[in-house]
């Protein structure tokens, strides 16, 4: 498994372990990890923390230039939100731990000119489907259904 989707799980476990929704996100440019973040809506009250958000906001402010070499790495599909914040910034690569229980605007992005890996990792879907299995209402609240 590659090394940076270790980090965005270790993330996402780390939002798991806090109460909240078990995403997690990391930014890598160059080799290194500048960026990471795992979804905060519940520990925050927040609107709009999911794992990417938190991720490019831990991030800090970035040149333009740098987000051109980014790769942004997330446990699940990203939603609308995060995959618009990816496209905004121009990162080029996105890889994906999982798509099978939740599928953001994958061909979207892809017709953008996004380069999307989808890992199917097995870790990412247990955990995924073991959260919204048990906290369904949470679940659809994050991803605005009724």
């Amino acid at each position: 498994m590659d090394r940076f989707l270790k980090e965005a799980i270790a993330e996402a476990r780390q939002g798991l372990a806090e109460g909240g929704i078990p995403i997690g996100s990391v930014l890598v440019i160059d080799g290194e990890i500048v960026g990471r973040g795992h979804n905060r809506r519940i520990q925050n009250g927040s609107a709009i923390l999911h794992a990417e958000m938190d991720c490019l906001e831990n991030a800090g402010r970035l040149a333009a230039s740098d987000y051109l070499r980014a790769t942004l790495y997330s446990t699940l599909s990203p939603c609308d939100m995060c995959s618009g914040a990816a496209l905004l910034y121009k990162i080029p690569r996105i890889v994906v731990g999982e798509n099978v229980n939740f599928r953001g605007p994958e061909d979207y992005v892809t017709g953008r000119g996004v380069e999307l890996i989808v890992a199917n990792d097995p870790e990412c879907v247990e955990m995924m489907a073991r959260f919204i299995a048990t906290r369904p209402a949470l679940w659809n609240e994050d991803i605005g259904e009724p």
